[in-house]
């Protein structure tokens, strides 16, 4: 059947269980009913209506960024032909901004670093790669100093004659000597006095390694002893021939 007509102060209570079928008649809303097709096609249409803002505002976001790349590569071709220029900051900003700065100065060959404690004043700088900063240099731009050669070359000789002077007085320092002697530590297990009265009488053998002739058992040559060799050898060849002889 066809579906009545819903008076405003009522839809939107009953909004959800009526009737949508196409055969209801639209009612404008000036006679005092709502249209139920128009409002079961509201959610549809928001979420239309949403995403082409969203589409619009990606957009714009792309576009911005490579409008933002066009001016850096402008601005980093023009500080690479400045011949009196070895180094160029940049003023704070974004994450995003500053990785497509990095990405320009990398191609075109330059060297840059980002420096800041918090992300709202991280900066970038660009040098040229004859003026690549040095690791004492890049130290004092992450303490938030600017970079100065006298001033460094002013501190690392206060370093150096502070370490000559600490090194001098260690020398003429005595020896540092231990707290407890190893003696009294293991005396449990070599003794007092008669470790101590050992160790003075022993008597290093001035003959170690080397074994003298007359404490050798035997002292004939290698010759001689091959000859008795030999001979003991022929005789007992001769013992079993003659054995075996008089056995037949």
């Amino acid at each position: 059947s066809d579906c009545p007509p819903v008076p405003v102060s009522e839809c939107v209570s009953i909004c959800q269980s009526v009737c949508l079928s196409p055969c209801c008649p639209p009612v404008p809303v000036s006679d005092g009913h709502m249209d139920l097709h128009s409002v079961s096609d509201r959610p549809r249409v928001c979420v239309s209506e949403q995403a082409a803002r969203m589409k619009k505002m990606q957009e714009e976001e792309k576009k911005k960024k490579v409008e933002f790349r066009k001016r850096m590569e402008k601005e980093v071709s023009d500080f690479i032909q400045d011949s009196s220029l070895q180094k160029k900051r940049y003023a704070p900003m974004g994450k995003i901004e500053r990785s497509i700065l990095h990405d320009v100065v990398e191609v075109a060959g330059l060297t840059s670093f980002s420096f800041g404690e918090d992300e709202e004043s991280r900066y970038v700088m660009i040098f040229k790669k004859e003026f690549a900063p040095c690791d004492e240099e890049l130290e004092w731009y992450r303490r938030g100093e600017e970079w100065d050669p006298k001033k460094a070359e002013e501190k690392r000789q206060q370093k150096e004659q502070a370490a000559r002077e600490q090194q001098g007085s260690g020398q003429t320092d005595r020896p540092p000597s231990p707290s407890s002697n190893y003696r009294d530590k293991y005396s449990h297990l070599i003794g007092t006095s008669a470790a101590k009265d050992a160790a003075h009488t022993l008597q290093a053998n001035s003959t170690y390694g080397c074994v003298p002739v007359a404490n050798k058992r035997d002292t004939r040559s290698i010759e001689e002893a091959m000859n008795e060799i030999r001979a003991k050898k022929r005789q007992k060849k001769e013992g079993e021939e003659s054995g075996g002889g008089s056995s037949c």
